[in-house]
């Protein structure tokens, strides 16, 4: 992993919690650019699934969050959609991968 931002490497602290909490592949967090988080943990049921990416995105804009500043994935899942999510709502906005 790169250096980071310290903001940034605090986005990597919350999403390995998710991930350790739910006992999940992977875990995610963004920043919405007023500064708040959105951690989330990748959902597998028979009727639904998402990347913890794609629930951390739509977390933020469920509450309102217009874009976002930054977006962590801990996990060794590949997540194109999760990316693509990120990337509708700030297409500057880095992703960065971590190994789980």
């Amino acid at each position: 992993m790169t250096d980071l931002d310290p903001e940034d490497a605090k986005l990597v602290t919350l999403a390995r919690s998710a991930k350790a909490r739910a006992g999940s592949a992977s875990g995610a967090a963004v920043r919405d650019t007023d500064g708040r988080t959105y951690v989330a943990a990748s959902v597998g049921l028979p009727s639904l699934r998402l990347s913890a990416l794609q629930v951390a995105v739509a977390m933020a804009v469920s509450s309102g969050a217009l874009s976002l500043e930054a977006a962590v994935v801990v996990g060794d899942d590949p997540d194109e959609a999760g990316g693509a999510a990120v990337h509708d709502l700030a297409p500057d906005a880095p992703i960065h991968q971590v190994p789980g």
